[in-house]
């Protein structure tokens, strides 16, 4: 598992939850199984943990445990495969959203600018949609608001006008080939450029964000009274949806509330559990570089 991937925030997420031993668990981010793991490890013989993941290559990490039923799907679908297998309202949904260091290790999966593939980007194999279509397709003024938006590029302008122009002479298939098309108009640091780059592809490929609204929806219904929830974000966009949904019910900044004697009303549903997201501590930092940028928040179902 550890080669696999290393769980951000485990301890944290654990506790946060409250496992309770003959309890209901989703794991939406089954990944390399580890915060599955932690959640097996609390759990008796009654109780049982559903884990989802879209990416083939997780399920070989599936234990053989009876108490786990594995769901090759993405978490979008909580709710209908929840009721396919008749589970009930669940104790406790933890989701992990994070990009597996598998995923970005295997350098055919085009994830990471550390390797030379294919620009692919699908989390799920069986989808259409990839990073090298999505440079292919798209039009200068979606490249630049998906540039802007989801990567916080600096010159999201200048690079969409840059990858149209490029794409008429060469293909835009691989990642050496992206990288070398549009280098002239590469701002500061090359390597956390493109990082941005890449991360706004990977977004809009797996349409992180639509999923992700979708399962926050979700989540209420799925949670029995005093259930709780656990989100692990990595970027900006994904914690400020999981903030506001799980304080305001919706996934727009709502006005400060500095009345201390008005009632707030509850319209996710959810009580915050973290006024302030849980952080990494430095120790895991220097472990797992790759959860500098970890948050975690919990809530509760009312």
């Amino acid at each position: 598992m550890s080669d696999y991937h290393i769980p951000v925030l485990l301890s944290e997420a654990i506790q946060g939850l409250q496992i309770r031993t003959e309890g209901t668990y989703v794991d939406c981010t089954f990944g390399g199984g580890g915060h599955s793991k932690a959640i097996l490890e609390r759990l008796g013989p009654e109780g049982k943990l559903i884990a989802f993941d879209q990416d083939q290559d997780a399920s070989a990490n599936v234990p053989a445990d009876d108490r786990v039923l594995f769901v090759p799907q993405n978490f979008r679908h909580l709710s209908r495969f929840l009721r396919l297998h008749k589970v009930g309202p669940v104790d406790g949904i933890l989701a992990d959203l994070g990009v597996s260091s598998h995923q970005f290790d295997e350098g055919e999966r085009g994830f990471s600018t550390r390797f030379e593939g294919a620009l692919d980007m699908r989390m799920d194999q069986r989808q259409t949609l990839t990073a090298a279509s999505v440079l292919t397709t798209y039009g200068e003024q979606e490249l630049h608001k998906l540039f802007e938006r989801y990567g916080e590029v600096t010159n999201a302008k200048t690079l969409a006008k840059r990858i149209v122009e490029a794409r008429k002479l060469v293909a835009l298939e691989t990642i050496s080939g992206f990288m070398q098309a549009v280098s002239n108009v590469v701002k500061g640091n090359p390597k956390k450029y493109f990082a941005q780059v890449f991360q706004a592809l990977r977004i809009e490929v797996n349409d992180e964000m639509g999923v992700l609204k979708e399962l926050l929806e979700q989540i209420p219904a799925a949670l029995a009274p005093g259930g709780r929830v656990a989100f692990i974000t990595f970027h900006s966009l994904e914690d400020r949806l999981v903030k506001n949904f799980f304080r305001e019910g919706t996934f727009e900044d709502q006005p400060a509330d500095d009345n201390p004697f008005e009632h707030r009303k509850h319209r996710s549903g959810l009580s915050v559990i973290t006024r302030k997201p849980i952080l990494p501590t430095e120790e895991e930092m220097k472990v797992n570089p790759r959860s500098r940028s970890a948050k975690l928040r919990i809530a509760e179902k009312l």
